[in-house]
């Protein structure tokens, strides 16, 4: 079936048996339809309609509203403006009926009244002391107009129109807050600027213990992680977890590739703190990146690129089903991989957005046969599902879709295939379509995925507020992918204890910093 480009949020006639996925990143959207079977992948039982359609067009936020949701307190505030939109709809009716003045007269005084106090006063104690009075007042000449014998179609035609009007003001609320959201979530906390800040400065003034061990960087018998980070504790996070849950950290070699702006940072903290018997490599990947990249392309460190997927489907008249997932998969950085660690034959890359909770050893004995990478595979959404945005390409409709997080990376064979020049060449085949790197990225891997374990991966600690404890610690990683970080005062409470312990909490940077793990 072919795919229609369409707003996240309009949603076309859906049939019975039939599944919706509305797929959405900052660059791009997508609705593709699905039949069949595939539609028991939403979430099972009733959701309110107001609230599925706000996750289409807003996601994560919609969810995080209604988590965070506070009941009303404000009793007599809501009651007051219930008076006011009931007085306002019989005012023109009220005020054309003859013989009505005084009543006229009233209705306006109480309306104008009301309008007066609520201009001031949003909680009940802000209220004045007489507010009783006054709504009782308004209860009675409510109740006279009502006893006025008058057009009902009048009344009808102006509760319309106020009904209107709030839901127009209703909807600019959530818009406005929703883009609140989405603020918080993409600028960087106070305190975490603070702490790169600091930790530049004092990477300047002391340079005492600038002391590596370049040897083992490039050790190719040893355990090599890759890290695209410009996040000091969430690296921190993922290196510090994963250290402790190791069997033998003697083995373990960590390259955080960060940018210019946050290198010194990274830099002192990495050789002010140690990690057992690992050691960490920090890298400015800006040097590398203008020998590979086009004039078209970002010329910055990119991180794993992350779209939301919507699920909405109908198996018959009254059962609706929803469900939100994020996907995050490589961005041009990555590519880079084969030219940055040349003496290296295989690379596990970690997200920032995780936490190691086994031993990840076993990684490295994996035989995977032909394949260039081992990932967490996504078979709810399939390369058929976005055939409209792949050109001409080739690609086999009923291919899995990928997640970063957790990657197993074949060095050696992605060089021998020339996964990067694929890569580099199917972006510029899809640059004129949105979302190029990311559909470029789902077609270079195209049957070179080894599929891990689902039980490696517990993904969805930014969004889903579902996920159980039983499966959170049988996990071996989790993957907080969406936009409720774990590092942000929106993430998860329940699940933020799972990250922070993680972090020292007697670090002199952090207290100073106020980065309260």
């Amino acid at each position: 079936m072919k795919l229609k480009m369409k707003p996240a949020v309009q949603m076309p006639h859906v049939k019975v048996r039939k599944k919706k996925a509305y797929i959405t990143s900052q660059n791009f959207d997508f609705l593709s339809q699905i039949s069949g079977d595939d539609g028991k992948a939403g979430m099972k039982g009733g959701i309110n309609e107001g609230l599925r359609l706000c996750e289409l067009q807003y996601g994560s936020y919609c969810i995080w509203h209604e988590e965070n949701r506070e009941d009303m307190k404000d009793s007599m505030v809501k009651k007051l403006k219930d008076q006011l939109f009931v007085a306002r709809a019989y005012y023109p009716s009220v005020a054309k009926t003859p013989a009505q003045n005084t009543l006229t007269r009233d209705l306006r005084q109480n309306i104008q009244e009301l309008e007066r106090v609520l201009s001031e006063s949003t909680t009940d104690a802000d209220l004045p002391p007489e507010i009783q009075k006054k709504s009782e007042r308004m209860e009675a000449t409510i109740a006279k107009s009502k006893s006025v014998t008058m057009d009902c179609h009048n009344v009808d035609k102006k509760l319309r129109q106020i009904f209107d009007l709030t839901e127009d003001e209703a909807n600019f609320h959530m818009k406005q807050s929703a883009f609140l959201y989405q603020l918080a979530v993409q600028t960087m906390p106070k305190s975490q600027h603070c702490l790169s800040m600091r930790l530049t400065v004092e990477y300047f003034r002391d340079d005492s213990f600038d002391q590596e061990l370049p040897v083992k960087y490039s050790d190719p018998t040893l355990q090599h992680y890759v890290i695209f980070s410009t996040n000091v504790i969430a690296s921190t996070v993922v290196i510090n977890s994963t250290v402790m849950h190791a069997r033998d950290s003697m083995n373990q070699v960590f390259h955080v590739l960060t940018n210019g702006q946050n290198y010194y940072a990274m830099k002192h903290w990495f050789l002010g703190n140690t990690f057992k018997d690992a050691v960490v490599e920090v890298l400015n990947i800006d040097p590398f990146i203008p020998d590979y990249y086009d004039k078209t392309t970002p010329s910055h460190l990119n991180l794993p690129t992350e779209f939301r997927v919507s699920f909405h489907g109908i198996n018959n008249a009254s059962a609706m089903h929803s469900r939100t997932q994020y996907i995050s998969i490589f961005s041009h950085s990555h590519y880079l991989l084969p030219e940055i660690f040349k003496n290296l034959e295989k690379v596990v890359v970690l997200d920032d957005d995780i936490v190691v909770q086994q031993d990840l050893s076993t990684l490295w004995s994996l035989n995977m046969g032909q394949k260039v990478m081992g990932a967490i595979q996504i078979c709810s959404v399939r390369l058929g599902q976005v055939r409209s945005y792949l050109g001409e390409s080739s690609f086999h409709k009923n291919s899995c879709t990928w997640m970063s997080g957790l990657n197993v990376i074949d060095l050696a064979r992605w060089r021998k295939l020339g996964i990067s020049e694929t890569y580099w060449k199917l972006v510029k085949e899809v640059s004129k379509k949105e979302g190029s790197a990311a559909l470029a990225s789902l077609l270079t891997f195209q049957d070179l995925i080894y599929a891990l374990d689902n039980d490696w991966v517990l993904s969805g600690l930014g969004h889903d507020y579902g996920l159980s404890t039983q499966s959170i610690k049988k996990a071996a990683v989790l993957h907080y992918n969406g936009n409720m970080k774990p590092w942000l005062e929106l993430g998860i409470p329940k699940y933020k204890v799972y990250w922070r312990k993680f972090l020292n909490p007697e670090n002199q940077f952090l207290n100073e910093c106020n980065v309260n793990p």
